[in-house]
């Protein structure tokens, strides 16, 4: 499974070529996360054109599962922020959310943002943005 990432979301939704093409080619389940989906829908609301764009973020969270954190998540979200913090390298909770829910399922993280998503614990990181 691969569960992609805010970014990843933004250029499918901008029309990015071959990140589309990447997706279609996945013989695995492709997802995301709500925490995603939360943070598409704020992008829509902020953006120049709110109602538009959340149409755009409905029809594109129709076409993939949206993956909701279970208990196991919640235990690697919070053993993962105290280890992160006791480094000295915290990292923001809606990426950590995104990565507990990964290492939960056994997913890739799809991300171009691989420099923090991997010093989670567990955490696999694919890039398709460049």
């Amino acid at each position: 499974m691969k569960i992609l990432d805010t970014d990843t979301c933004v250029a499918i939704l901008r029309g990015r070529g071959h990140v589309i093409d990447r997706r279609a080619m996945e013989p695995g389940t492709v997802a995301t996360t709500w925490m995603t989906a939360a943070e598409l829908y704020f992008g829509a609301a902020k953006s120049a054109a709110p109602e538009h764009n959340r149409l755009l973020v409905d029809a594109f969270l129709a076409t993939l599962p949206v993956l909701e954190p279970d208990p196991t998540a919640a235990r690697l979200f919070g053993e993962a922020k105290a280890f992160l913090q006791r480094r000295g390298t915290p990292l923001a909770d809606a990426d950590l959310i995104i990565a507990a829910i990964a290492v939960a399922r056994g997913a890739a993280v799809v991300t171009g943002n691989h420099r923090h998503l991997a010093r989670v614990p567990g955490v696999v990181v694919e890039d398709w943005l460049r």
